[in-house]
C-alpha cells in the first residue's frame, strides 16, 4: 500500500453528484479519540457506498466495546452529511474483520512511530 492509500472498498451505484474525494476529506476530519490519527488513515473505514444522494459507510473501531463508539459514528454521519449533494448518510459498525494496525496507511504508521 502506498503512502496515504486506504484499504477502503468504494462502490458507486449509478450516477451521483457526490464527490468521493469530498467524502474522504470529510472522513479525514474524524479522529479516533484515543489515537491522534484520522479514521481513514487508521483503516477504520471498510466500505464506502454512494448511490444517488445517499452515502453508506461500514466502519469499525480500534477496540470492541469502545465507549465513545456512538460519538465517533455520529461525527462521521454529521461530517458526511455536510458534503455537497449528500442528503443521507448511514453508518454501520462492524467488527468483522477485526481491526489491526496493519490496516493503517504508511503515513499513519510513521506519524505514530510504528512499523
Amino acid at each position: 500500500m502506498a503512502d496515504g492509500e486506504t484499504q477502503t472498498e468504494i462502490e458507486i451505484v449509478g450516477e451521483t453528484p457526490i464527490s468521493v474525494d469530498d467524502v474522504f476529506a470529510a472522513l479525514r476530519e474524524c479522529y479516533d479519540p484515543e489515537i491522534p490519527v484520522n479514521i481513514v488513515d487508521l483503516g477504520l473505514v471498510y466500505n464506502l457506498k454512494i448511490e444517488g444522494s445517499a452515502v453508506a459507510i461500514t466502519m469499525t473501531l480500534t477496540a470492541i466495546g469502545c465507549p465513545v463508539g456512538p460519538e465517533v459514528m455520529a461525527e462521521v454521519e454529521g461530517r458526511v452529511k455536510d458534503v455537497a449533494n449528500v442528503e443521507s448518510c448511514d453508518v454501520t459498525l462492524t467488527f468483522e474483520p477485526p481491526w489491526t494496525p496493519e490496516r493503517m496507511t504508511e503515513d499513519a504508521k510513521w506519524e505514530l512511530g510504528i512499523g
